[in-house]
């Protein structure tokens, strides 16, 4: 039971925080939607602003949030990949920490990378005619046009929609993954596993991007802190990475998840070997 014990914890952590967001979406489609989808939905630019602005501030919350506007209908794949791009997660707190002055460069450089890779996202999105996954929009209710009442709200949208529909799949997804990479935490060491040559710690740290959890980009600003690798490999894994915000996503659709991680893999190795390249 205690190896249960951490996963289950930051599950319900995790969940917790998920289902705040999302009865605050809900509610804000049932007050606000129209205006949201006048002013937002239709300006992809803007989102992409947005979305990189909110996953540039430390932490996993707001890469929750934009995972639940994007699986309401309301932002697209390009927002998406955007704040997957510009979030460090978790790690940021202790970047700025030990590396204060190198964290504002990596936010920096996320932030503009987010912008511009939302906007390619969903380029590719169109040129290589991806199906993504349909949105699941708060239901309005006969109910809901009379006007706004509390008790309806809490039933058939709290209870009904997101606690029936979404909050079991989204517990079972979140704590299966923390468990599994709990265990393969315990056999692995990524240090032991660090390459010599620079070009090949690019590669890796793009390719640990995939992994969604916080911990093994925790090594790679933990090493750079100690000068033991260069600021193209933290910047590849800093771009790859989302610590858990990614998460959220794999209840709604894992098809989007895995477009979404591969695709920062793809743009971290690509900042890591321009950035090599530059002698950084």
């Amino acid at each position: 039971m205690r190896p249960l014990l951490p996963p289950l914890l930051d599950t319900v952590r995790i969940l917790a925080i998920v289902f705040r967001l999302m009865v605050v979406v809900e509610l804000a489609e049932l007050k606000g939607g129209r205006g949201i989808r006048r002013v937002l939905t239709p300006r992809r630019s803007l989102q992409y602003v947005i979305a990189s602005a909110l996953g540039a501030i430390p932490g996993c919350v707001d890469a929750f949030l934009v995972v639940s506007f994007y699986k309401a209908g309301l932002v697209g794949f390009g927002a998406l990949a955007a704040v997957m791009l510009s979030t460090a997660g978790d790690e940021a707190f202790v970047m700025l920490a030990t590396i204060p002055r190198t964290a504002l460069w990596i936010f920096g450089l996320c932030l503009v990378v987010g912008i511009a890779g939302g906007a390619v996202a969903d380029g590719l999105v169109g040129r290589l005619r991806l199906r993504l996954c349909e949105s699941c929009p708060a239901q309005v209710h006969a109910a809901d046009e009379a006007g706004f009442g509390w008790r309806h709200f809490l039933i058939e949208h709290v209870y009904g929609h997101i606690l029936r529909k979404h909050l079991v799949s989204l517990f079972l997804w979140l704590f299966l993954t923390l468990l599994a990479l709990r265990i393969a935490d315990q056999h692995i060491t990524l240090e032991a596993l660090l390459p010599a040559n620079q070009l090949l710690l690019v590669v890796l740290a793009a390719l640990v991007g995939l992994v969604p959890e916080s911990g093994p980009h925790l090594a790679f600003v933990l090493l750079f802190a100690k000068g033991l690798i260069p600021f193209s490999v933290l910047a590849a894994s800093s771009v790859a990475q989302d610590g858990h915000g990614v998460l959220p996503l794999l209840a709604y659709s894992v098809k989007d998840a895995v477009y979404v991680k591969v695709f920062a893999a793809v743009v971290g190795l690509i900042i890591g070997l321009i950035l090599m390249g530059l002698g950084l």
